[in-house]
């Protein structure tokens, strides 16, 4: 028999686009039951038929949930999941996946797919712009929030499987990420460092075509004092705060370091930060996003 503290109900939610489909692919591919598109009105519903049994599922079961639903019910649904969370037979996280509004154009230009809210009075713009107004209170809800922005299909996979999947549930994960400024802040991050002002290799022509996991690379910033500062502060901050974070019983925290480019100061940062944490045992994620 399957305990309530063992079983995980994962509500994918987000904007058209930017994923959610995906994310909610890459859950039944690795043996979830999934749902998708489910009306949030039926939620309640489908959560005691699978507590009494009249539904076989899988420990861990995943609903997608977009903006097809009615407005008054989306708004509801925070609600909604807090009477879940109180019965204590799931663990409940809602996952909320999205893009900044250029991308989402692009997808939908180049795929040629109709958003759900645009029709012959409403544009495409002005469908991605309505449909962020009606998803923000879920946006800043959620328990999990993941930008595809700069993301590939294959990372995205990987990053439910990491971020998702596999993560323990008394565990709270820790994602580090490096990033290129002029590529863009990531929009799912808590915390957000900003290493510009170290010594950059990119300016030394030997190292410029080489990234931040490099030996090359990594000796020439091991040699900066400033480097070795910069480290040194952000690792005592994150291990001051940390457990502040994990008493909410947060689903994970992401930090982000980012550089000019985002292949070489961040990126070495960044792996430095998560060999640190892994040795106290935490659960760690590593992305270079444009590296």
């Amino acid at each position: 028999m399957i305990m309530a503290d063992e079983r995980r109900l994962i509500i994918i939610s987000g904007l058209s686009g930017a994923g959610k489909t995906i994310a909610l692919n890459t859950l039944e591919d690795i043996g979830l039951y999934c749902v998708d598109n489910l009306p949030i009105s039926l939620l309640s519903n489908l959560v005691s038929q699978i507590i009494d049994g009249k539904i076989i599922a899988t420990p861990d079961i995943a609903v997608g949930i977009d903006a097809r639903n009615p407005i008054d019910e989306i708004k509801k649904l925070p609600d909604i999941i807090n009477g879940l969370k109180e019965d204590g037979n799931l663990n409940v996280e809602l996952v909320f996946v999205e893009a900044i509004d250029d991308i989402l154009t692009r997808r939908f230009s180049e795929t040629r797919r109709k958003h759900p809210l645009s029709s012959k009075k409403v544009s495409l713009i002005e469908a991605i712009k309505k449909e962020r107004e009606v998803m923000q209170d879920l946006c800043e809800y959620a328990d999990i929030r993941i930008d595809t922005s700069h993301t590939f299909l294959h990372e995205l996979r990987d990053i439910v499987r990491k971020r998702i999947a596999s993560r323990p549930q008394s565990a709270m994960s820790i994602q580090f990420s490096s990033f290129g400024y002029k590529h863009g802040i990531p929009k799912d991050a808590d915390y957000v460092f900003d290493v510009r002002c170290l010594p950059n290799p990119y300016w030394e022509k030997e190292l410029r075509q080489f990234s931040g996991k490099d030996q090359a690379v990594i000796d020439f910033l091991a040699e900066q004092q400033q480097v070795k500062d910069m480290i040194e502060q952000i690792r005592d901050f994150l291990e001051c705060w940390i457990p502040y974070f994990e008493a909410e019983n947060r689903s994970y925290l992401s930090v982000a370091i980012g550089c000019t480019g985002g292949r070489h100061r961040s990126v070495y940062i960044i792996e430095k930060l998560s060999e640190y944490f892994r040795k106290l045992e935490k659960q760690v994620i590593t992305i270079h996003r444009d590296c």
